[in-house]
């Protein structure tokens, strides 16, 4: 499965500068927040692939006028052909706007999860704005990633996480894909191809 992963920036060549080229051959598009909704709407006239997005922390604008023709999958479990991805946005809580939270509120969200978890035995991608901690966040609060993320990570060892929200001009030593105990990280800031295999249930 050709998956289209996007997060933070608007890519000019899926929007002013539209290369339908880019799109051949996706199955799937994964926004990981911050984008504008007028952009994934777009995409949906040019893609037959389900669009599914979670949260960003600046996309309390979503409120009234979200994505049209695509899916939120905020705080459940989406399957499409066999791949099952989790959805959990936002970022750790740095003041008081829409779509942040403390390390223990993102916990309380997830254990409110667990019969979903249990009945799909899992998931292979978790869809999240904010990176795992210390897995290409940022020192500062607004950037630093949840602990929750990586329990996740030690407990379902999904195929991939991807996250947005730590732009690449943001850090000099900025990398875009990691490993984690059998997991791809992918920073998809801007946008990037991923292909995946759904996973044998146990």
């Amino acid at each position: 499965m050709r998956i289209l992963l996007l997060a933070d920036q608007a890519e000019p060549m899926l929007w002013e500068h539209l290369d339908k080229r880019k799109l051949e051959g996706v199955d799937l598009v994964l926004s990981c927040g911050d984008l504008p909704a007028s952009y994934l709407s777009f995409l949906t006239c040019f893609t037959p692939a389900p669009i599914l997005y979670i949260h960003g922390n600046h996309d309390g604008r979503y409120e009234k006028t979200p994505p049209e023709g695509c899916t939120c999958i905020e705080d459940t479990i989406y399957v499409h052909e066999g791949v099952r991805i989790l959805g959990l946005g936002g970022c750790m809580r740095y003041n008081h706007g829409m779509h942040q939270y403390t390390e223990k509120q993102m916990l309380q969200r997830v254990r409110k999860l667990w019969f979903k978890l249990w009945r799909h035995k899992g998931f292979d991608i978790l869809l999240t704005h904010a990176p795992a901690y210390q897995l290409g966040d940022d020192k500062d609060l607004a950037h630093r990633g949840f602990q929750t993320f990586l329990y996740l990570m030690d407990k379902y060892h999904p195929t991939l996480l991807a996250h947005g929200h730590v732009h690449q001009s943001y850090r000099h030593d900025f990398k875009r894909v990691r490993e984690y105990k059998g997991t791809t990280v992918i920073n998809c800031c801007g946008s990037y191809f991923f292909e995946i295999e759904p996973k044998k249930k146990k």
